[in-house]
């Protein structure tokens, strides 16, 4: 069965997204986000959203716009980054936000995505990330149990992707998008190029469709680069 949709709005509106929705982002900065996703979102209205995302993109920009129009509430993610928005709503108390240890972070999303109840790591213990939470001696160490994250909706972004929603990644724009395809229950995947079912190499396919409920052809991306270092020309 297809699920190609027209694009991001379609998807957003047959998912049934609404105000207070819980929403997994893909992307690792600005590489491999939903940009058109997230700028539907925007266009759409929808408020008072918990985004489970690595971080909040920049401030005009990737996750920064939702910002801008206050339509997060609240922030599951790993580093304020490049974000001066980010930044000063958590300051100031406008936007909750509940920070995870990178690896702590990408585990609980796959944890979600297989069904895992829980799991023990060393990582914060003994730190304001072990507040609240059952710790254990294991072998004479330490460890602090995380629950598993996952959310209403995922969204993705993938390089191609076929009519039944297999889903083929580019380079590290992979980041944290197939572990979120999998924790949502309901994935939305926007890709550059769709193909006809059977066009994609099934060994390089690393999100089945199985996990993808809709897939759309995004277009005008911009994939902007956060911070652009160039090496002094050696010859000067």
């Amino acid at each position: 069965m297809s699920k190609v949709v027209t694009d991001a709005k379609e998807a957003i509106l047959k998912a049934g997204v609404k105000d207070g929705a819980t929403i997994m982002m893909g992307g690792f900065g600005l590489c491999g986000i939903p940009e058109n996703s997230i700028a539907a979102l925007k266009e759409l209205g929808m408020k008072n959203l918990t985004v489970i995302s690595n971080n909040a993109g920049v401030d005009d920009f990737g996750l920064g716009i939702l910002l801008q129009t206050l339509q997060i509430k609240k922030m599951i993610s790993t580093y304020v980054g490049e974000n001066s928005i980010f930044e000063k709503q958590f300051l100031e108390g406008i936007l909750e936000v509940e920070f995870v240890p990178q690896g702590t972070f990408a585990e609980r999303i796959r944890a979600g995505g297989a069904g895992i109840a829980g799991f023990y790591t060393p990582t914060g213990v003994g730190t304001v990330i072990a507040d609240g939470k059952e710790t254990r001696i294991i072998d004479g160490k330490e460890y602090v149990l995380e629950k598993p994250l996952k959310a209403e909706f995922s969204f993705v972004k993938a390089y191609k992707g076929d009519k039944a929603g297999n889903l083929i990644y580019r380079m590290s724009a992979r980041n944290f998008n197939p572990m979120m395809a999998t924790a949502g229950k309901i994935t939305i995947a926007e890709v550059e190029q769709i193909v006809e079912i059977g066009e994609l190499d099934p060994e390089c396919i690393v999100t089945p469709g199985i996990y993808v409920d809709y897939i759309f052809q995004g277009k005008n991306y911009e994939k902007r680069i956060e911070q652009r270092t160039n090496r002094q020309n050696s010859r000067a």
